[in-house]
């Protein structure tokens, strides 16, 4: 009975124990107030970015020198730029460049990582011992340096810093999806597979990854956090979005050099930014205490 409850589980079955488990986790969800405000956060710059041409009063690149400069104020809550630009606006619309750098590189970091943690860790011997060898070798630089360096060979594309960000934080996925598959091979339901005689790619695949999704889920949200910051400080060195796109990093550069005659230039994409990475970083340390299985275990 228990060989074939963990035979569903392995096959990824839903199942009434599986029910009550995602009760629980949303249940456990809704009571930490960590996750929840994360999760709020990430909402509503989500929302904000869908929205952005509906919620920006003014085009992005409408400019007006006879405005230039001026203090928020009713007509621009934000303030304007040195050529007349609504910073609220470019603000808005430039949510849209930081969570679609940031969700397609972990997503992309995802695809891969995720794939190459969990052969590494269920093979493991020489499998393991190359694959992770590499990911090591990729985390050896650091990630901002690693990613300026694929992006002077690539060019200062949008497109290509959210290939040079997945780049970087792949081997991080990796190292989560291998230690979880570590613990997953030892399962029962893997020997039970192994028993039927399926085959290594069917376990791994249809198996093990999918009990492996909760620490990886936790990790690539934290990750959205340092690839949107990572983003901005790529286009603050003129290496990520390109003018006139209204990048939250690149307006931070410009607004660098008003600092004294109008900070609000700077101030609010800093704000922006510091908005968003707060939100997902709130996000996954709270994914991570509901999900950790030590307080599962205790409740």
């Amino acid at each position: 009975m228990a060989t074939e409850q963990e035979t569903d589980r392995g096959r990824f079955t839903i199942t009434q124990s599986q029910r009550d488990r995602i009760a629980r986790f949303v249940r456990k969800f809704r009571s930490n107030t960590k996750a929840m405000l994360g999760f709020s956060i990430v909402v509503m710059l989500v929302l904000v970015a869908v929205f952005a041409p509906l919620i920006a009063p003014y085009p992005i690149e409408q400019t007006n020198i006879e405005d230039r400069s001026q203090a928020p104020s009713v007509e621009h809550p934000f303030g304007t730029d040195d050529l007349g630009r609504d910073i609220f606006s470019r603000v808005v619309m430039g949510s849209r460049i930081s969570l679609y750098v940031g969700f397609g590189a972990i997503s992309g970091a995802l695809a891969v990582g995720a794939v190459v943690g969990v052969v590494a860790g269920y093979a493991g011997g020489l499998t393991d011992e190359i694959l992770m060898r590499v990911m090591d070798a990729a985390m050896a630089f650091p990630p901002v340096l690693l990613a300026l360096t694929l992006l002077v060979v690539l060019g200062p594309e949008l497109s290509n810093v959210i290939i040079a960000l997945a780049f970087v934080y792949t081997p991080y996925i990796a190292r989560v999806s291998r230690s979880a598959a570590l613990a997953e091979r030892n399962e029962a339901y893997v020997e039970a597979a192994i028993a039927r005689g399926e085959s290594d790619s069917r376990i791994v695949f249809s198996e093990v990854f999918p009990n492996c999704m909760a620490p990886m889920l936790v990790q690539g949200s934290l990750n959205v956090s340092f690839a949107i910051l990572a983003e901005a400080s790529l286009s603050f060195l003129g290496l990520g979005a390109q003018p006139p796109r209204p990048s939250w990093g690149l307006m931070i550069n410009t607004g660098r050099g008003f600092m004294e005659t109008a900070p609000w230039m700077l101030l609010f994409p800093a704000l922006a930014i510091g908005i968003a990475v707060v939100g997902f970083n709130m996000l996954g340390d709270g994914l991570r205490d509901v999900l950790d299985p030590k307080v599962e275990a205790i409740e």
